[in-house]
C-alpha cells in the first residue's frame, strides 16, 4: 500500500557545503554526486539523510531506522553509518568490536578509481593487491594473509565461491553505493575462509526520486569511458534503476595491450506495503583484459627498452563473462522485527589462452617462453540466504538478535591442457624463445588446446546467529556463531575417477564495546576462523583428505569522533594465528604436509580530518609482522605476497569557488614471491593528482593523473632457481579527463 502524496516527505538535496561548515566558509560548491546521492528512500517515503524525526514524521523516521536505507557519507570514516559487512545486526562501526572501513561510491568515483581493486587498495586500511589475470586481475592481502581464500569478496552481502583461486566479479565501480572492508576473521559471518577479512561491494538501489547521471571520459593510451545511471518511479509502488558503463583502451603495453569491458546493472523495487519491499536485480559483467603476464628481468631489473613489451603470443585470449541475479525481500512486520531473504544465481564463463612465463637467458640473449596454457571455467552458483532480526530485551536489558541460514549449490567445470601429450610446440611453430627486442610474438601451438579435465559439485548449508546485549548504557556484549557443512564431489573427466568429501566448520566470536563518551568507544574481540587449504569448490584429489585450517584472532582497539565530527579516527591492534597449513618437506618448496603454522600481529590507524576551511585529509597506516612459524626450512620467513607496511594519504583542497584539487599517495612495502624470501619485490609509492571544476550545479569536469612519478612497480613475480625472473608490472603514468552531468 503506497502512501498518499500529501503524506510523502519530499527529498531535500543536501549539499556538502551545507553539511560541512568549512566548505561553506570557502564558498565551494558541493561535488555533484554528493548533492544527488545523499537521499535515503523508504518505498514511497523519501527523506533527507540526517533529518530529525520531528521534521519527517514518526512513520518515515521508523523506516529510516532500517540500516539498508542509510547511504554512506562521502566525507569521513562513516563511524556512524549502519553497515551489514561486519555484523548482520546493522550496527555502525562505532558499535562494532572489529575493524571496518566504509568507503562511499562517491569518494571512489571522485578519486578516479574505476575498478574495485583500485578502490579497495587505495582507500582501505592495511589492504593491498597482488596477482595476474590468472586471479581475475588481482587478489587482496590483509593482516598477513593473501589470496581469494583468505580475503573473500561479497556482492550485496552474498559470498561468491571461488573456483581455482579466480574471481572476476564485481569489477566496475560505477554501480557501487559503498564498499565495506572488514579486517580480520569473518568465518562467523560468511563461512569457511576469510581469515584475513572480507570486501563487501554494495550496489546502488532503485530510488523513487527521478535521477539521471551520465559520464564520458578520455585518456592516454586511447582510453574511452562512457557510463549512465538512471533511476526513478514507475507508478506509485515500483521504482527502477539502470546502470551501464563501458571502458576500452589501446593499453600501455604492446602488442595485445588493448582492453575493453562492459558492466550492466538493472533493478526493480516493488514497495508492496510500507513494511514489505521486493527487489529483483540482474548484473552483467564482460571483460577482455590486457593479455599481459609480466616482463622478464635482465640482471634482476626491468630495462627501459623492454618495460612496455608484451611477450605473450599474438593470438592470445582472455575473456570473462559473469551474470548475477538476485531476488531480495525485506519485511518489517513491526518496529522490532525485520525478516530478509535473498535468492540468487551466479554464472561465470572464463577463458585463457596464453604463454604465461618469460625468462631472460643471458647466454643466448633471448627470452624463453613457457606455460602455454589453455583454460576454460564454467561455474554456476545457486543459493538462498535468510535471516530474521529481533529487537527486544533479555533479562530486562536491551537486546538485538539475528538468526538465519545460508544454502548453496555450486557446479564448476575446468577444461585445460595440463594433461595429455602436449609438451613442446610442433616443429612448424615458432620456437619457445624469442629475441629480447624486435621479436615476432608467434602463435599458440595448435596441438596444445584444452580438453575437459574435471567437474565438481558442491552443496553447502550453514546456520548462524548473532546477538548484541546492552549490559549498561555504555557497555555492550556481542556474540556470534556459525556452523558450515559443505560437501564436495569431484569427477576426473580424463580417467573417470572421482571422490566425495564432506567438511564441517564451527566459528564463533565474542566482543565487548565500551563507550567512554557518546563519540568514543573502546573494544576487544576474540574470533575463530577456518580456511580451506585451497579453493574449496576446485579442491584436487591430492588435497581431499586434508582438514580445514583453523585460526584465531585477538583484537583490541578504539574509535571516535571529535570537534563536532571534524575528526574521525580509529586504532586497532591484533594477533592472528593460523594452524594446520600446508608446509613444504625439508629441502623442497613442494607443499605436502598439513603441519605448518602462520601468524601475524600488527597495528592499524585511520584518520579523517577537516583541519581548515576548504581542506580535508584522509590517512591510514598499517604496520605488521607476519611469518611462517612452523614451515620446514622456511620457518621465520615472511609469507608470500604480504607487505608489512601499507599506507594511504589523500589531501583535498577547495582553493576557489567551484574548484577542488586533490593528491593521493599509496605506499606498499616490499614483499616476496617465494617461501625462501629470495624473490623480493621492492616497495613502491604511487602518487595521484586530481582537479575538479563544478561547471554548473549539475555538471562537473575532472582531470586526473595516475602514477604521477611514473614509478616502475611489480604487483606479482615469478622466481626460478632462487632468482627473480619475471615481474607483473603495474600501470605507468596515465592521464584522464571526464565530464559528468545530471538531470
Amino acid at each position: 500500500m503506497s502512501l498518499p502524496k500529501s503524506r510523502r516527505v519530499r527529498p531535500i538535496l543536501a549539499t556538502l557545503a551545507s553539511a560541512l561548515p568549512f566548505a561553506a566558509a570557502a564558498q565551494v560548491a558541493a561535488p555533484l554526486e554528493t548533492r544527488l546521492d545523499e537521499i535515503a528512500v523508504a518505498g514511497n517515503i523519501e527523506v533527507p539523510l540526517g533529518a530529525p524525526a520531528d521534521a519527517i514524521g514518526a512513520e518515515a523516521a521508523a523506516l529510516l531506522r532500517k540500516p539498508s536505507l542509510t547511504q554512506a557519507s562521502p566525507v569521513g570514516l562513516n563511524l556512524r553509518t549502519p553497515s551489514r559487512g561486519a555484523s548482520r545486526l546493522g550496527l555502525t562501526p562505532l558499535q562494532t568490536p572489529a575493524s571496518l572501513d566504509i568507503v562511499s561510491g562517491e569518494t571512489i568515483r571522485l578519486r578516479g578509481q574505476s575498478s574495485v581493486l583500485e578502490a579497495v587498495s587505495q582507500n582501505g586500511t592495511g589492504i593491498s593487491i597482488f596477482g595476474t589475470p590468472g586471479f581475475g586481475l588481482g587478489a587482496f592481502t590483509a593482516r598477513g594473509f593473501a589470496g581469494q581464500n583468505s580475503i573473500q569478496t561479497l556482492f550485496d552481502g552474498t559470498r561468491l565461491y571461488v573456483g581455482a583461486n579466480t574471481l572476476t566479479f564485481p569489477f566496475d565501480t560505477w554501480n557501487v553505493e559503498r564498499i565495506e572492508i572488514l579486517r580480520g576473521p569473518a568465518s562467523v559471518l560468511y563461512g569457511e575462509g576469510a581469515i584475513g577479512g572480507i570486501v563487501n561491494v554494495v550496489s546502488k538501489k532503485p530510488l523513487f526520486t527521478p535521477l539521471n547521471v551520465a559520464r564520458v571520459g578520455l585518456g592516454s593510451d586511447g582510453l574511452v569511458r562512457a557510463a549512465i545511471d538512471t533511476t526513478g518511479p514507475i507508478g506509485e509502488s515500483v521504482a527502477y534503476r539502470l546502470n551501464v558503463s563501458g571502458n576500452r583502451a589501446d593499453g600501455w603495453i604492446t602488442p595485445n595491450g588493448e582492453f575493453r569491458n562492459l558492466a550492466v546493472s538493472g533493478a526493480l523495487t516493488w514497495q508492496a506495503r510500507t513494511d514489505l519491499a521486493v527487489t529483483l536485480s540482474h548484473d552483467l559483467g564482460y571483460q577482455e583484459p590486457v593479455r599481459y603476464w609480466g616482463t622478464p628481468l635482465v640482471n634482476g631489473r626491468v630495462l627501459d627498452a623492454v618495460r612496455f613489451n608484451n611477450y605473450n603470443v599474438r593470438d592470445s585470449k582472455i575473456t570473462w563473462a559473469d551474470n548475477w541475479t538476485q531476488l531480495r525481500t525485506e519485511w518489517t512486520p513491526s518496529a522490532d522485527v525485520t525478516i530478509r531473504n535473498t535468492a540468487y544465481r551466479l554464472q561465470s564463463r572464463r577463458h585463457w589462452l596464453d604463454a604465461e612465463q618469460y625468462v631472460y637467458d643471458a647466454s643466448t640473449g633471448r627470452v624463453n617462453r613457457s606455460d602455454y596454457i589453455d583454460i576454460i571455467h564454467s561455474q554456476e552458483q545457486i543459493g538462498n540466504r535468510f535471516d530474521a532480526t529481533f529487537r527486544g530485551s533479555l533479562f530486562g536489558l536491551p537486546n538485538q538478535f539475528t538468526a538465519g541460514f545460508d544454502v548453496n549449490h555450486i557446479t564448476f567445470r575446468h577444461t585445460n591442457n595440463f594433461s595429455g601429450t602436449f609438451n613442446e610446440p610442433p616443429s612448424n611453430e615458432p620456437p619457445q624463445s624469442v629475441p629480447l627486442i624486435g621479436y615476432d610474438p608467434g602463435f599458440f601451438p595448435a596441438n596444445g588446446r584444452a580438453v575437459p579435465a574435471y567437474a565438481t559439485t558442491t552443496n553447502q548449508a550453514s546456520v548462524f546467529a548473532e546477538n548484541r546485549l546492552e549490559v549498561t548504557d555504555r557497555l555492550s556484549l556481542l556474540a556470534g556463531v556459525r556452523f558450515d557443512a559443505p560437501t564436495l564431489y569431484r569427477a576426473n573427466l580424463l580417467n573417470g575417477s572421482s571422490f566425495e568429501r564432506s567438511y564441517q566448520s564451527l566459528g564463533y566470536r565474542f566482543g565487548l564495546v565500551y563507550a567512554l563518551t557518546p563519540d568514543t568507544t573502546l573494544y576487544a574481540q576474540y574470533a575463530t576462523a577456518t580456511d580451506p587449504v585451497n579453493s574449496l569448490i576446485s579442491l584436487s584429489q591430492s588435497l581431499s583428505n586434508l582438514k580445514l585450517s583453523t585460526g584465531e584472532q585477538i583484537e583490541v582497539g578504539a574509535k571516535g569522533l571529535a570537534f563536532g565530527g571534524a575528526v574521525e579516527w580509529t586504532l586497532a591492534g591484533y594477533r592472528i594465528v593460523k594452524k594446520d597449513v600446508l608446509s613444504p618437506v625439508p629441502g623442497s618448496s613442494q607443499l605436502v604436509a598439513q603441519v605448518g603454522q602462520q601468524s601475524s600481529y600488527g597495528a592499524e590507524a585511520a584518520l579523517s580530518w577537516l583541519p581548515l576551511p576548504g581542506w580535508r585529509i584522509d590517512a591510514n597506516l598499517a604496520l605488521l609482522q607476519a611469518q611462517y612459524d612452523d614451515f620446514g626450512d622456511f620457518a621465520g620467513n615472511v609469507p608470500i605476497n604480504v607487505p608489512e607496511q601499507v599506507a594511504n594519504l589523500w589531501v583535498n583542497w577547495a582553493f576557489a569557488r567551484d574548484w577542488e584539487a586533490r593528491v593521493g599517495v599509496q605506499y606498499v612495502g616490499a614483499m616476496f614471491s617465494d617461501f625462501a624470501n629470495l624473490g623480493r619485490r621492492p616497495d613502491y609509492a604511487l602518487v595521484t593528482l586530481g582537479l575538479d571544476r563544478q561547471v554548473t550545479p549539475a555538471s562537473r569536469l575532472s582531470f586526473r593523473v595516475s602514477n604521477l612519478l611514473d614509478t616502475v612497480y611489480a604487483l606479482d613475480g615469478t622466481v626460478a632457481g632462487n632468482v627473480n625472473t619475471n615481474w607483473y608490472l603495474g600501470r605507468p603514468r596515465t592521464f584522464e579527463v571526464a565530464y559528468t552531468v545530471a538531470w
